[in-house]
């Protein structure tokens, strides 16, 4: 990988190659049908090389650029599948891999960082082979000078300058889709977005972070978190955690298996913010793994929501209130926690109609995430022929929110991944402050659910 392309029109440019290309192949994918070659052989040859391509250009910008991949990985279960089954192997590497850099850039700024003579000092080995590469940094496995293994976290060079390219990009679509979407204050949520990226460049930061997930989790029997043995501005060195990709699991594990995994995760995005007083904000598969002995490690704290009272109540408080029916109560308390803007009429009873989908997983006393309830969701919820697509549009997202809410999205989009079964409504009344559920149907067998959509 040579260096970072930083400049806008340069990154934009690259970004430009994506319809370009895809041009050129449609092109070249009617040559061959001239030629012949049956449509449903061209079809997933053009389907491939464009996935290739959204790999290389993603992988190779990083920064904000790959960020936007990997969202795009983790909510492929929200999209149409003939739409994304061609896309998904790709997208999926996005996750935990990408193009790495040189090992000669790699030792340079390990030199920069820990001192010329590094590798002596500071090592007993080291993988010039990056263990994983992803939108900051990349990892390389070591032994530490004690004779520990640890994970080797190299920040990409450039890619602040890069980012901060991507950022501004960003300004200009929010600007775009604030003006599309009349519910929604875009200023603040931008700001927010923008703020907490950059600081993923922050290695000081995230090591503060990872250390308060650690002292919260430790001798956890469920979860684990890499302990911190030492940081720079652009060197991170954590513990090695062996285990198997949560992407693995996605792809193939037993029933067992995406049960025990779509658990651990749950509980992980849900004990978080009382736990550590924080929130994870990374949540794409990449960085979970299963350990041999069935607990969840979690990787990557550059992007961390610090919630110093743990999650709102308002969560716990309006789940229940719309669990119960009680509709209008229901939309003040949304009002008020500014999900509704002063200037937005809504009724209620619509309101609850549109919000009664998403609390399928509260429903049941066991629930399966699926990327089929997720797609009926968005089918719904994104039709404008829909009287739920004009109640969205209506709906404010406030800025202490922003965070909380794409997690839990992101999150809600990876269970879907996994496709496991797991006692959501236990889990959510238990662990989210102010949840207060009415009793749950004894007859209730998940019918209900099927006949929201």
């Amino acid at each position: 990988m040579t260096d970072l392309p930083l400049r806008g029109v340069t990154r934009t440019a690259k970004l430009a190659t994506l319809p370009l290309g895809l041009a050129g192949r449609t092109a070249w994918a009617l040559g061959k049908r001239v030629g012949g070659k049956p449509a449903e052989l061209v079809a997933q040859e053009l389907q491939a090389r464009t996935a290739d391509q959204l790999f290389s250009v993603l992988g190779q910008l990083k920064g904000g650029a790959m960020k936007v991949g990997q969202a795009l990985s983790i909510m492929e279960a929200a999209l149409p599948e003939e739409l994304v089954a061609p896309y998904r192997a790709t997208l999926t590497k996005l996750q935990d891999a990408a193009p790495p850099m040189p090992a000669e850039k790699v030792h340079t700024i390990l030199a920069e960082q820990l001192g010329p003579r590094w590798r002596s000092t500071k090592f007993t080995h080291f993988d010039d082979e990056p263990a994983a590469a992803a939108s900051i940094g990349q990892v390389h496995k070591a032994i530490w000078r004690d004779g520990r293994e640890v994970a080797v976290k190299v920040q990409y060079p450039g890619v602040a300058k890069a980012l901060k390219s991507d950022l501004v990009q960003l300004s200009r679509v929010a600007k775009l889709a604030g003006s599309l979407v009349p519910g929604i204050d875009m200023g603040p949520i931008t700001e927010e977005l923008m703020e907490r990226m950059s600081e993923e460049l922050d290695y000081a930061l995230e090591a503060s972070h990872q250390k308060a997930f650690a002292r919260a989790f430790r001798n956890d029997p469920h979860i684990v978190i890499p302990d911190v043995l030492a940081q720079s501005e652009k060197v991170l060195v954590t513990e090695w955690i062996e285990g198997r990709p949560l992407s693995d699991i996605i792809a193939n594990g037993t029933t067992e298996e995406r049960d025990d995994a779509a658990g651990r995760y749950l509980e992980f995005l849900l004990s978080g913010p009382e736990r550590a007083k924080a929130l994870h904000a990374d949540p794409h598969p990449g960085n979970y793994r299963l350990t041999p002995d069935g607990r969840l490690a979690v990787f990557d704290f550059g992007a961390v929501n610090r919630l110093p009272d743990g999650l709102p109540p308002d969560l716990g408080e309006i789940l229940s209130l719309a669990l119960r029916g009680e509709a209008e109560e229901m939309t003040e308390r949304l009002r008020a926690a500014g999900f509704i803007r002063s200037s937005i009429t809504i009724d209620p009873d619509q309101l609850l109609s549109y919000l009664t989908p998403f609390l399928a997983p509260l429903l049941t006393a066991e629930f399966t995430f699926t990327r089929e309830w997720l797609r009926g969701i968005g089918t719904r919820i994104n039709d404008p022929r829909q009287p739920d697509w004009v109640v969205g549009t209506r709906l404010n997202l406030p800025p202490d929110y922003l965070l909380i809410h794409r997690v839990w999205l992101g999150g809600i989009g990876v269970l879907c991944q996994i496709g496991g079964t797991v006692p959501g409504r236990a889990m959510f009344e238990e662990l989210v402050p102010g949840a207060d559920f009415p009793p749950l149907d004894e007859d209730a067998d998940g019918s209900e659910v099927e006949d929201l959509f």
